[in-house]
């Protein structure tokens, strides 16, 4: 048996990775990437760079993705918990258009792995959070595209976040529900949505 386990999604390209822990009295081990696993469950990319962020809670970073150098990324919360988001922007998908989400933390060790042609964001749902992962392509400067993250043709149903869609993808007017503010980048304050991106 495997060290890891893969689980295929509702939408084709995303995957659920879950690892194989071995613990004791003296903490645990567990392959959080195996090679040989990956490849028995069809999935043959090659990484390139290994990213690493730290946030506090109530940034929402995203949601991004490459123009013309696509990635897939593996993603993975090694402190705290993210609420992880990927959304179908392949035009010739049935599920174009439509997100998946999941709460990736230290805890419970999930990771996603992400295909090209989706656009990914979280929501920091601790404190802190340290959230790590892989690409398959170099980052390309001037190459990011990003989407609003609060399109209403989308629909994420970020957790615990409150606050009504009033026409802007600004963050003002929004906050978790213990009143911690919602934090998005500036870059991330000027994205438009699905159907003004991608014109149809």
């Amino acid at each position: 048996m495997g060290q890891i386990k893969v689980i295929t999604c509702q939408i084709e390209g995303l995957y659920i990775i879950e690892p194989a822990v071995h613990g004791d009295g003296r903490g645990c081990f567990m392959e959080t990437y195996n090679q040989k696993d990956m490849h028995e469950a069809g999935l043959d990319m090659v990484f390139v760079q290994d990213n690493q962020s730290m946030s506090v809670k109530g940034v929402l970073r995203g949601l991004h993705y490459q123009k013309q150098f696509p990635q897939g990324k593996l993603v993975r919360v090694i402190r705290g918990s993210v609420f992880d988001v990927a959304v179908d922007l392949r035009q010739d998908s049935a599920t174009f258009g439509k997100w998946y989400g999941i709460e990736l933390s230290a805890e419970n060790k999930k990771q996603c792995y992400i295909s090209e042609g989706f656009a990914h964001g979280f929501l920091v749902l601790s404190d802190e959070a340290e959230f790590i992962y892989k690409v398959t392509d170099f980052y390309h400067p001037g190459d990011e595209g990003g989407l609003a993250w609060n399109d209403p043709l989308i629909g994420i149903e970020w957790p615990q976040l409150v606050g009504e869609y009033q026409g802007t993808v600004v963050a003002e007017g929004y906050t978790l529900t213990d009143g911690t503010k919602l934090n998005l980048s500036e870059k991330d304050q000027k994205w438009v949505g699905l159907k003004d991106t991608f014109k149809f």
